[in-house]
Order: C-alpha cells, then structure tokens, then sequence
C-alpha cells in the first residue's frame, strides 16, 4: 500500500487511472468515521477521465492516527502536502461531510491549487459542541462499536438500509475498526473549524451537493454554503449524509458534467 510522509503524519492513499499520464487530477476526501473505499462506486467512471487520488484522512483507515486534537489547518495542510508529494500542481477536488469541509478550507485558503470543487453533504460550520464533544469523549471511552448504532443509521435512509444489507456491513466495518482517538481527534478538527467568514470569499466553480434527507449537514445548510459561494451551483439528491453511495449513479453523473464543463 502506498504512504507518503506528510506533515509529520504517514497518510494512506491510492491512485487510479494512471494509464492516461496527461490527464486532469481529482483528489477525493473521506468523510468521518470512513475510509478511501467510500468512493468505490465513483472510482471506475472517474478513472476513464482523470487521475484519481483517494486517501485516507489522519486518524482513519490505513493513515497515521497521531496525538490530536487535529484542525482544519492540518486537515487542508495534509491534502496540500500530499498533492505536493506526488507532484500535482492543481486538481479537482471532491469531499464529502469532514471531506467537504476540508474542502471549503482548500478553496478558501489554497485556490491556487484548485480548479473545480464539489463540497458534498457539508457546511462551512459543521454541527455543535453539543454534537461533539460528548462524541468525542465516547469514542475514546466506549469504542467506534458503541457510537456505530447512533451514527450509521444518519448516514442512510430507511429504505437503503432495508435494500443493500451487504454494503452496509462493508461500511460498518470500516467505521468500528476506525482509531478510537484519530476519531475523536477529528470530531475536535470539526467542532473548532468556522468557515462561514471565508466562504464569500471563494472564487473558484463550486457544487454543493446535498441529502434531501440529510440531518448531519442539511440542506438548508448546504443551500446556505452555496449561496455564501459567489457562483456557486446546488444540486439535492434523494438521499441522506452518504449521498455518493446512496444515490451513486446520479451522484456520478452529475460530478462528472459540472467538471467536464
């Protein structure tokens, strides 16, 4: 598995699509409690277009889980290091919930680096400390196996749950075997980061995708980002928090028309 030194932090990360070297980059950004594999549905329609690159967040999947709390500078720090490790001048970049919000970071702070962003399922202020201290505090003393059955069940509808049993384990999976405290170091990460400020004054193209269903970012929410971003476009899918999973298909195609514009 390949890593890269960034930061002081080993991070976890893959590339597809490597056949075509001239391609354009997109980097995709996990959400809290997941991994890399979360982007599986999108991975084999992006790959025929761009160079694709996954990586783990600190403190989930295969990445380094240093002493936390982390922040959103280390979070928006990590992406730029890592795409200055592999040599990626500029990329697309597609995040979904902590991911989107590392998102909001990068085109705030780092346009430079950035061409198109689609901020998924997110807000430029994530929840409250109401939400994340407590969870927080019983990550590390209870385990990821004591907070799945509060949290899984916001990820997904209903109807999901009933539908795709086998998925849903695979997604469980991941989110039980997370680092206790590179979790909880995260949910530190989210609760202190405020970007509502910086959001004005983003000029780069920008989707805001969100969950119609969605309770951890709503939409109102994500309509409330999108209209802080000058130009920014929203679209709302038939969904609840993993809207890129729920509804991959259209969550695809409607990813791959706003950058191949």
């Amino acid at each position: 598995m390949p890593y890269a030194a960034v930061n002081g932090t080993e991070l976890h990360y893959r590339v597809d699509g490597e056949q075509n070297s001239n391609a354009p980059w997109i980097v995709f950004s996990n959400s809290l409690g997941s991994d890399l594999s979360m982007w599986t549905p999108q991975v084999a329609a992006f790959s025929k277009h761009f160079r694709v690159l996954r990586y783990d967040t600190r403190g989930h999947g295969h990445s380094a889980a240093p002493q936390g709390p982390y922040t959103i500078e280390q979070l928006t720090g990590d992406v730029i290091g890592l795409m200055d490790t592999l040599k990626i001048d500029r990329a697309h970049f597609c995040g979904l919930s902590m991911g989107g919000l590392t998102g909001v970071g990068l085109a705030a702070r780092h346009a430079d680096r950035l061409n198109r962003v689609v901020l998924c399922n997110t807000a430029a202020r994530i929840g409250s400390p109401e939400v994340w201290v407590p969870r927080a505090a019983r990550a590390r003393g209870e385990g990821m196996l004591a907070l799945s059955d509060a949290v899984l069940p916001r990820w997904f509808t209903a109807g999901f749950f009933e539908r795709e049993p086998l998925m849903l384990a695979q997604i469980r999976d991941v989110f039980v075997h997370t680092d206790n405290e590179g979790y909880a170091s995260n949910c530190e990460a989210i609760d202190a980061t405020d970007l509502r400020p910086e959001a004005p004054g983003i000029r780069l193209p920008v989707l805001v995708i969100s969950g119609t269903h969605d309770l951890a970012a709503t939409p109102a929410q994500g309509r409330e980002l999108a209209e802080a971003i000058p130009g920014a476009r929203y679209v709302e899918l038939d969904a609840s928090h993993i809207s890129n999973i729920e509804q991959a298909d259209v969550f695809t195609k409607t990813v791959l028309d706003f950058l191949a514009e």
